[in-house]
């Protein structure tokens, strides 16, 4: 695809098939695809994209709504939505290719020659292509997704609890013909709905937090609420009226709606939820949370929360089972229930804390929560109930997630409410896609993670694998000539392009008219208007060399900077093989910039003669790296310590080297 990318760019096939064999030389770009990992795959798509848009510019000069212009047009589209689905990276070049094609979309609207019909037939034709089909295709992926995988499986903690219960099996056989509202008396076990670090349900037990932490402050000796990831008995919590002694539920129930007052009791310890103004074990900025005093005791009431249901439709919302995201907001200190994240010590049993944050301190996902299992309490007897809640409950109530809200859940970060509405501001899927790409990761450091400043002077590596009794090994590492020669290039190109724009707005054509030269697709830059003058001060009109020239940048160039800029932004974790798709556009500006060179600036035989010799000389150096490299490439072969010791060209280099 290399080839046939700068054959459409109008460059000649010897630069065509200098692009190619530099991408069969480039060893990151070699490890990557015979591993089977996924940037391969995104490279491929990212090629088929812009080569399947050129093909498509070029038929359209000559056989506009032919055979072959629909088949390139919608191949674009196609190879776009593949790329986007492979990795969300494959939306920049995706928004490459839009930006191209609008600009090539502006210049039709102004040619004078096509009538109105047939101008908006040409954009309906791109709105469709490039617009709808990449979004239709990219829903098609999760709808056969959907339905091929509708089985729980053993990661299934990491989605909510709704998207759970639509899952045949697990959650499902648990919570199937569950009580779809939540009313006074209601047994219930409530998950946070952030589910970092960890999935987890709010917990409590009989173990007390310690009279004085390590640090000297105290804390209040009671009973110990915490997040636990794991289903347990402990986790299961009693709805209660603050107004009404009983524990079980009325006949007809009386559902909890957002806005009520209400009292949760722990199921095993009969002890009331509770925060107050003590400082938290691991927060102290934050109150503490915990459970004191038999609710049969009775006192003045400092256990009340407020139900707050964050996905409300109405202001008389019904608390809804699994549905319904609540947050519950303590009365009498106004500080809402809420997931630290934090691991507690051994004495709270490296269990999760829970905290009561204040209100004006803003709104977090992880102070949501959800109804995960519920059951209506039948007994009032605390022995009859302790059996009662270890018994699984069963009632006939079944519940469907739509295929839009599975779709929405499993992209890789949920936008929390007030996301959404700034999203409904803003350009929904461009913030959503932006939300999604710079998710941080939960584990912001690795052996092998890397900044993007390290990529470009290959100052990182990655070791995929080590031969469990050689020294034979696989590692991610560059052909530092062409990594070197790729930037080289791309700043020259940098540097020619401003040069010649400004000398071109003095009338003065560096590039001179090439007409033979038909192979080149409609301008992206428009030259100005009226005459240029050449380097001998004769007049010539701006030709396709100057417009090829500029696409060519603006595919090649633009593709690297919008495949590698965006990751200064990013706080994921990075790696190396981040910059291969950039780099593949970075090698196919190469030998735009050699040809460039050696048509434009070298201005005699004997100079190009000499050009193309050190040319020659140059990829064979670059020859003799890839197979200096090849045994770190392929793994095939076992060098010894010395050997290894000789490729370890830079110290970041992480080549292992075995002590026996």
């Amino acid at each position: 695809m290399a080839y046939q990318i700068l054959l459409e760019l109008g460059f000649s096939h010897c630069a065509a098939m200098g692009a190619a064999l530099l991408m069969l030389i480039e060893n990151a770009l070699i490890t990557q695809s015979r591993l089977m990992l996924l940037e391969s795959v995104l490279i491929f798509f990212n090629l088929l994209a812009v080569l399947s848009y050129l093909k498509f510019s070029n038929s359209q000069k000559h056989r506009p709504f032919s055979l072959s212009w629909w088949f390139w047009l919608m191949l674009t589209g196609v190879a776009c939505s593949c790329a986007v689905g492979v990795k969300y990276m494959g939306i920049f070049t995706y928004l490459l290719v839009l930006a191209v094609a609008s600009v090539h979309a502006w210049h039709l609207i102004g040619d004078q020659t096509l009538s109105n019909v047939c101008v908006l037939c040409h954009l309906l034709a791109r709105a469709a292509a490039l617009l709808v089909i990449p979004t239709l295709m990219y829903l098609l992926f999760f709808y056969v997704h959907l339905i091929l995988v509708y089985r729980s499986g053993p990661h299934d903690q990491i989605m909510s609890s709704a998207f759970q219960a639509s899952l045949e099996g697990g959650l499902a056989r648990i919570t199937q013909g569950q009580p779809l509202e939540v009313a006074y008396g209601s047994q219930v076990t409530l998950k946070n709905v952030f589910g970092k670090p960890v999935p987890c349900w709010l917990h409590s037990h009989q173990s007390t937090y310690p009279m004085i932490y390590e640090n000297g402050r105290g804390s209040s000796h009671q009973q110990q609420v915490t997040c636990y990831p794991f289903k347990d008995v402990n986790n299961w919590w009693i709805v209660k009226d603050p107004g009404r002694h009983q524990l079980v539920v009325n006949n007809p129930p009386r559902p909890v709606r957002h806005g009520d007052v209400v009292q949760l009791v722990h199921g095993m310890t009969t002890r009331f939820l509770n925060t107050h103004d003590v400082a938290a074990p691991l927060s102290p900025h934050s109150q503490e949370v915990s459970c004191y005093v038999d609710y049969n005791i009775s006192m003045p009431s400092q256990n009340l929360w407020r139900l707050d249901i964050v996905n409300r439709e109405s202001d008389t919302e019904v608390w809804k089972t699994i549905l319904s995201e609540v947050r519950l907001v303590h009365v009498n200190t106004s500080a809402v229930l809420k997931l630290s994240g934090a691991h507690l010590p051994d004495w709270g049993f490296q269990q999760l804390e829970v905290v009561g944050e204040k209100l004006s301190r803003g709104y977090h996902e992880s102070m949501v929560w959800n109804v995960e299992e519920h059951r209506y309490g039948k007994s009032q007897e605390q022995k009859e109930r302790e059996l009662e809640l270890h018994s699984p409950a069963q009632m006939d109530v079944s519940r469907n997630l739509s295929f839009m809200a599975r779709f929405l859940e499993l992209q890789p970060l949920r936008l929390s409410k007030d996301d959404v509405r700034l999203a409904t501001r803003l350009q929904p899927l461009a913030f959503l896609q932006w939300r999604m790409l710079t998710a941080k990761s939960d584990d912001s450091e690795h052996k092998y993670s890397s900044s993007p400043l390290d990529w470009v002077t290959l100052d990182t590596s990655i070791a995929y694998w080590l031969h469990p009794r050689t020294s034979a090994q696989i590692h991610l590492l560059g052909n530092i000539v062409i990594w070197a020669s790729a930037s080289l290039a791309m700043v020259v190109y940098v540097l020619l392009f401003f040069w010649y724009l400004l000398r071109r707005r003095r009338s003065i054509c560096d590039i001179p008219e090439e007409t033979k030269c038909c192979r080149c697709i409609p301008t992206l830059l428009e030259a100005s208007s009226g005459k240029c003058k050449d380097q001998a001060g004769i007049a010539v009109t701006p030709g396709y060399s100057w417009l090829r020239w500029v696409l060519a940048g603006a595919l090649c160039a633009g593709g690297w900077a919008v495949n590698y800029l965006p990751f200064f932004m990013m706080e994921k974790t990075l790696f190396l093989y981040h910059y291969l798709p950039a780099l593949t556009f970075q090698i196919l500006l190469l030998p735009v910039v050699l040809q460039h060179v050696s048509d434009h600036l070298c201005r005699s035989q004997l100079l190009r003669s000499l050009f193309s010799a050190l040319v020659v000389a140059w990829y064979s150096c670059a020859c003799h790296v890839f197979n200096t490299l090849r045994p770190l490439t392929y793994g095939d072969k076992s060098l010894s310590p010395s050997e290894l010791k000789a490729l370890r060209w830079k110290d970041s280099w992480d080549i292992l080297i075995r002590k026996h």
